[in-house]
């Protein structure tokens, strides 16, 4: 094997150990039919290993099918990867192929499989197991003969850990491991890198290539990354686009690295003013728990001032308070009387909620969910993209929440 001769076929630019590491990997597993799962961070190049394990596999003359899966919608996922027959939803106007129909004999790879629903990865556990599915609106049990090839850049562990992917599609795709590492840990390919795309570039707009002096190289090989090589690669380009000088100076480099990323800093922890929610559950629980506090310093200001004028002790100026209940609201209505006690027994003990019982009130997240996707669904006359918006969340989040609790519009 000449990791060389395919770092060329394939385009791939740089020497580090790790980076050799990961193509005699794929290039040894190819022969197999072994499932591969590629792990790394965005924009680290991981689509290239599929096709090199591809093209060094006796399916190297099957059909090769790329599928991003965090791209399709969760409702059509099932008929893009199974297919569907005609009259299997509305708009299913005649039969369709799924792509592991069409891949038989080739190979398929599900980029972003972190992505995938988790009634999607039942099907998909299904497939890799025995090589059979199901078309969505069929019954008929179809075969496939399909080499999985799946790539993600989360963190998979950590997503069975909250129940958002199955531990045993996991270990099924983790047969084989390939981890591409990020940019900043190849510090030595960064140059490399650089030259090919500045070269690519000056060909591609006919001008003459860019070149970094000694103060912009090591700024470069010192810069973290994050968006790895095809931030590299954007940068790159804008560069040679807008200077006008084609030797780069420091200075003129960091114009176009961001300046929060420059450096590899500690993590800033936010506070109470700055919050970075993961999901949209998080907001609930942290709208939940404002409104119950709000709720709970009403409550222990009324009692207060109830209190203390229990004791018969008013100023002139002081509010009488009447406590009207109506169903589950309370209304708080001052008037202006003279100084006198209040009596709290001459209130009907029918209409007197116990403050116990606020404070027993449901928290149950999936009723307040429930709740709150209602009103957002009634507020827009049951036009789901404005209700997502609405909530905070994705049109497809809001998809998976109205049929995980049946809400009928």
């Amino acid at each position: 094997m000449d990791v060389q001769a395919i770092k060329q076929r394939f385009g791939i630019i740089g020497n580090s150990p790790d980076l050799n590491r990961a193509i005699e990997v794929a290039v040894q597993v190819a022969p197999t039919d072994l499932s591969v799962l590629i792990t790394g961070e965005s924009g680290t190049g991981k689509e290239i290993f599929p096709q090199i394990i591809h093209n060094h596999s006796a399916r190297k003359h099957g059909k090769y099918i790329a599928v991003n899966c965090g791209a399709i919608p969760e409702g059509t996922i099932d008929s893009e990867l199974f297919g569907h027959e005609k009259g299997a939803f509305t708009g299913a106007l005649s039969d369709r192929k799924g792509y592991f129909e069409e891949a038989d004999g080739g190979t398929i790879f599900l980029d972003e499989i972190g992505e995938l629903p988790l009634s999607t990865q039942v099907r998909l556990l299904r497939v890799l197991e025995t090589g059979e599915f199901i078309k969505v609106g069929s019954s008929k049990v179809m075969k496939t003969n399909v080499r999985v090839i799946a790539a993600t850049n989360i963190n998979l562990p950590l997503a069975i850990e909250s129940g958002k992917f199955r531990e045993d599609l996991y270990y099924r795709l983790n047969t084989v491991p390939i981890t591409v590492q990020p940019l900043r840990q190849r510090s030595e390919d960064i140059h490399l890198l650089f030259r090919k795309f500045a070269a690519d570039f000056a060909e591609k707009y006919r001008m003459p290539a860019i070149r970094l002096d000694e103060e912009a190289r090591a700024l470069l090989s010192g810069y973290s990354w994050p968006g790895n090589v095809r931030q590299l690669k954007n940068i790159t380009e804008q560069i040679s686009i807008i200077e006008t000088h084609r030797d780069i100076a420091g200075p003129v480099l960091m114009k176009y690295l961001p300046r929060e990323n420059r450096t590899n800093l500690p993590a800033l922890v936010s506070t109470s003013h700055d919050k970075n929610f993961s999901s949209e559950r998080e907001i609930l629980y942290q709208v939940l728990f404002d409104m119950k506090k709000d709720m709970n310093d009403l409550k222990k200001l009324v009692l207060d001032m109830l209190r203390d004028q229990g004791h018969g002790e008013m100023a002139d100026d002081h509010a009488h308070i009447i406590r009207k209940l109506y169903h589950n609201d309370v209304e708080v209505v001052t008037e202006r009387k003279a100084p006198s006690p209040i009596k709290i027994e001459s209130f009907e003990k029918e209409n007197i909620l116990d403050t116990e019982e606020f404070l027993e009130e449901s928290l149950s997240l999936e009723e307040k969910e429930i709740e709150l996707i209602r009103k957002a669904l009634e507020k827009h006359g049951g036009k789901r993209k404005f209700a997502a918006q609405e909530l905070g969340i994705s049109e497809r989040t809001l998809y998976r929440k109205i049929k995980e609790y049946q809400i009928t519009a």
